[in-house]
């Protein structure tokens, strides 16, 4: 195991916040290392780096074991994607995002934000909050103006006029090519999914892109220290808002989360069969964890019962 803390300190140090004084583990993402820097005046921010050997990753709330990491970022523009989509969500949308203080190539260091409180009053602002970043910032196009990153893998953002081409091509089947998607998916898994793709206008309603997180699960809603949800770790792209809603609903939120989706679908005027388009539209996020991680926690078993009727019969 790598000493996590030593490294993150001696990256702050390289990056010229020296008055760092200590670094304790904090538990984060599945892609990078994360920690809480205490800096010489008693202030503390969250640093997060991407550290060689092997970190613990989480998925849908659940510890999931040890990943190997390289050490090196997949690319020097990471944090700088990253940074630039917490200001977009902030500035555009009106959500709460961590302030920069730091976003260097393979460091990036952000104001701390708090767990958020699992109440149904805090749920509540948070459907207004997410609401309201899904219906102020439509666009005609799905896209953005630069490729950013979902964990270690290039998110490509090509701007398209078509959301269901778009979802498909740059959601959906640029998956097919992973390595260890092509182990964990048969053929007849992947004609499936081409097959659902074809038939995406079927299956789903016609949406407006809007700013979306892009990479919603439910421990990527923290708080502010004044008690307000605050978001963390996007991949942002202009995309359809119920992306966002199928990654809160399916990666195990609390109970007192309930109120949230209700007022979320009233705010926003969604149908009542949007609960059905939830599998679907989380494809993408299985893929991407079939993609990374290995174990894929049960991800490749969602992704075959959700293709499950679009099998051929023999």
């Amino acid at each position: 195991m790598t000493d996590v803390t030593s490294f993150l300190l001696e990256r702050l140090h390289a990056a010229g916040l020296t008055d760092v004084v200590a670094v304790e583990p904090a538990a984060g993402g599945l892609a990078a290392t994360a920690g809480l820097a205490r800096r010489g005046d008693g202030t503390t921010v969250f640093v997060k780096g991407f550290v060689k050997g092997f970190v613990k990753g989480f998925v849908g709330g659940f510890v999931g074991g040890l990943v190997k990491s390289s050490g090196e970022p997949p690319s020097d523009d990471v944090f700088a994607a990253e940074a630039e989509g917490l200001t977009a969500l902030r500035e555009a949308g009106g959500v709460a995002t961590p302030e920069i203080v730091l976003a260097g190539r393979d460091l990036l260091v952000l104001s701390a934000l708090r767990p958020r409180p699992d109440t149904e009053a805090f749920w509540e602002r948070f459907a207004h909050a997410l609401a309201h970043l899904h219906t102020s910032t439509r666009s005609p196009r799905f896209g953005w103006h630069r490729d950013n990153w979902l964990g270690r893998r290039r998110q490509v953002n090509t701007w398209d006029d078509d959301g269901f081409a778009f979802f498909a091509q740059h959601r959906l089947l640029r998956w097919l090519g992973e390595p260890r998607v092509q182990e964990a998916l048969g053929a007849a898994d992947r004609a499936a999914l081409e097959r659902l793709c074809d038939r995406l206008p079927e299956l789903l309603p016609v949406r407006p892109a809007c700013l979306t997180h892009g990479d919603l699960w439910a421990l990527n809603v923290m708080a502010t220290p004044g008690g307000r949800p605050a978001l963390i770790d996007p991949a942002v792209s202009y995309m359809w808002a119920e992306v966002d809603l199928a990654h809160v609903w399916t990666t195990a939120p609390p109970p007192e989360a309930h109120v949230f989706f209700d007022l979320y679908a009233e705010l926003t005027g969604l149908d009542r069969g949007w609960r059905e388009r939830m599998p679907i539209l989380q494809l993408r996020q299985h893929l991407a964890v079939i993609a990374q991680f290995d174990p894929d926690w049960g991800a490749a078993d969602l992704v075959r019962a959700t293709l499950a009727p679009f099998r051929r019969r023999s």
